[in-house]
């Protein structure tokens, strides 16, 4: 069955649809079956990443390695028992589908707090949670005090993800693997970001999540979306020589696909 991957976090701005497509891609590169699902149904940032990458191929007569994006199906609203969500069951149904015919499937959940992505949180395998630099982004998984050294408790996010985790026990999944990855960092060694670098090392230990190393804050991201490519997808485009941010970049998400220790994915590129 799928190993399912699901890339979430509350707050929008950390650079989810980013994360999302940098590693169904890598995936897709790496010769493992992948699908991906956008539950943000309203923008659908991942999605339109995914069909400006076949607009980009298709005119330039490219065959990109692509992971398969799907759409949720529609689901009669009359064949529901009383007290039974519409969305559970469309997400349901879309991974049933999915599940028997590939190695990888990816779900990239909105910047808010929805049911589509709550059930998603219970159906992760590896749970990746990107996080600026930032205590506001912070405080979505723990209250800190005034200070940023002492934590006072978990807060509106961890507590969604231990409901998650309750619910895979009660149904005898295998426990989450949850990876925190603090992402678009600036290069600048500051104050904020050591005290940020203490706060989720100390918290990952209080309610068990791993820390792996994201991406740096670089332009190329804003350039790469429009055409729908990668990191990975640069020398296949024509760039000859990549300049040393590229390259640095591109080792970034080396180190992150290494970090979130996937089965049977060797990070060779």
């Amino acid at each position: 069955m799928a190993h399912i991957i699901v890339v979430g976090n509350e707050k929008g701005g950390a650079g989810k649809s980013t994360v999302s497509m940098h590693i169904a891609t890598a995936l897709s590169r790496l010769g493992h079956k992948t699908s991906v699902l956008d539950l943000d149904l309203r923008q659908k940032t991942l999605g339109r990443y995914l069909e400006n990458r076949r607009a980009f191929c298709a005119k330039a007569g490219l065959d990109l390695p692509t992971p398969d994006y799907h759409e949720l199906p529609q689901i009669d609203k009359d064949t529901l028992k009383p007290g039974e969500n519409i969305y559970d069951h469309r997400l349901s149904a879309a991974v049933a589908t999915l599940e028997p015919d590939n190695d990888f499937i990816l779900i990239d959940c909105p910047g808010s707090h929805t049911r589509l992505s709550q059930v998603a949180h219970s159906l992760a395998d590896t749970l990746v949670t990107p996080l600026n630099d930032s205590f506001i982004d912070f405080d979505l998984l723990a209250h800190i005090d005034s200070e940023g050294d002492k934590i006072k408790g978990p807060s509106v996010y961890s507590e969604m993800v231990w409901a998650a985790r309750q619910l895979r026990a009660q149904a005898g999944l295998k426990p989450i693997d949850w990876v925190v990855m603090r992402n678009r960092l600036g290069a600048q060694r500051m104050v904020n970001k050591e005290k940020m670098e203490r706060a989720v090392s100390n918290l990952s230990a209080r309610i068990g999540f791993r820390v792996a190393p994201g991406f740096n804050e670089r332009v190329i991201f804003r350039e790469l979306f429009p055409r729908g490519l990668t990191l990975l997808d640069l020398k296949d485009v024509g760039v000859q020589k990549l300049n040393i941010s590229n390259i640095a970049a591109r080792q970034e998400l080396r180190e992150m696909m290494k970090s979130l220790r996937l089965p049977n994915v060797s990070v060779d590129f």
